[in-house]
């Protein structure tokens, strides 16, 4: 048997006001004449306070990435050719902000050194050179953006991950101050993407021991933050970034399942956010995990949430038949939630009737 040999974050910096030691940590990594270029979430664009915090040199740039909607290959492709263009070279990324701004980060690191198109990269193992250096720094918390290998990203034919052991970060920065004035809606909706990752991991077929121990504490941080608590304090806000480290850690060494292979679908054709599509489907999944999604509806309506219903209404065929592909096509995640017979399990007829009732 052969064992899974995979790539983790090289360093962690964890803590409160750890944000202030980004200059220093960047500091050996510069090149003479290549900048650093900074990936900031559109969101801080008027946020003077936070954007004098960071160590630009002059040379530098700071880009603001629009967040708007899921990252998207000719995104990635077009800030690769802009920096490419301006510099040559570059001594690296830093990422600031949600998962989309961390994966567009990755994405961008990789392709400075990689020919074509990011999308020619969307799988598992197809990036061959590595990146430039990459440090992420989460203002959101639960994705797992930050520690996992790849870079989610939606192509002209798939919403498919630049899924690679050069992908992920050389540097995370891990400080709870960043997250505290999420608005309660996203940090829901991204708190609860690492309770569904938890869910898929620890009842998938792929689970060993390594990812059981991060799964079981990223869900246990979960349900203290959204089914206990009853006020949002700065110790939620440092459970709920570990849980996010811890979560993605545990699907690292495993995988996601039914709501991520469906939801990935569902933010193809539709665009939707990615925590908020995993909602939509985890909220009709009783057939594959009904007491993780009983304990979902509870913290639902703790939280005051209304997720989105019929949100396929009115598709046609073709839009169904486009979404059904994408989400058959995510084999492992599939193959973890229910074996290696999926296919039979999964046909095409029963996964269009799914997405019908989302």
């Amino acid at each position: 048997m052969k064992f899974r040999n995979f790539k983790m974050v090289d360093y962690v910096v964890f803590g409160r006001g750890s944000f202030d030691q980004l200059q220093e940590i960047l500091a050996p990594h510069r090149k003479e004449k290549f900048p650093m270029i900074f990936f900031v979430d559109h969101f801080f664009q008027t946020k003077q306070d936070f954007l004098s915090r960071i160590p630009a040199e002059e040379s530098d740039e700071v880009i603001f990435i629009d967040v708007s909607h899921e990252p998207k290959t000719i995104y990635v492709d077009d800030l690769t050719s802009f920096l490419k263009k301006k510099y040559g070279t570059i001594s690296g990324i830093i990422g600031i902000g949600g998962g989309s701004t961390m994966d567009m980060a990755k994405a961008v690191s990789l392709m400075i050194n990689n020919p074509g198109s990011s999308k020619d990269y969307q799988g598992w193992d197809l990036v061959k050179f590595p990146g430039v250096y990459k440090v992420g720094i989460p203002t959101l918390s639960g994705t797992g953006a930050e520690i996992s290998r790849t870079a989610i990203l939606t192509g002209p034919e798939r919403k498919l991950g630049l899924n690679s052991d050069f992908t992920p970060f050389d540097q995370i920065i891990l400080d709870p101050e960043l997250i505290y004035n999420v608005p309660k809606e996203q940090r829901f909706y991204t708190g609860m993407d690492c309770y569904i990752h938890c869910i898929e991991s620890l009842s998938g077929t792929y689970i060993n021991e390594f990812s059981r121990s991060y799964g079981e504490k990223a869900l246990e941080s979960c349900q203290k933050i959204f089914r206990q608590k009853d006020q949002w304090d700065n110790a939620s806000d440092d459970l709920l970034m570990m849980a996010s480290y811890a979560g993605g850690m545990s699907i690292a060494y495993s995988q996601v399942g039914v709501a991520h292979a469906v939801s990935y679908g569902l933010s193809y054709l539709l665009g939707t956010h990615h925590g908020v599509g995993n909602c939509i489907v985890f909220n009709h999944l009783d057939e594959y995990y009904p007491e993780g999604v009983s304990e979902f509806r509870e913290m639902v309506k703790k939280a005051g949430i209304c997720i989105p219903q019929h949100v396929t209404s009115g598709l046609s065929s073709v839009e169904f038949d486009n979404m059904i592909n994408v989400s058959l096509g995510l084999v492992p995640l599939w193959e973890n939630a229910l074996g290696k017979n999926w296919r039979e399990i999964m046909t095409r007829e029963k996964l269009r009737e799914l997405y019908e009732r989302l």
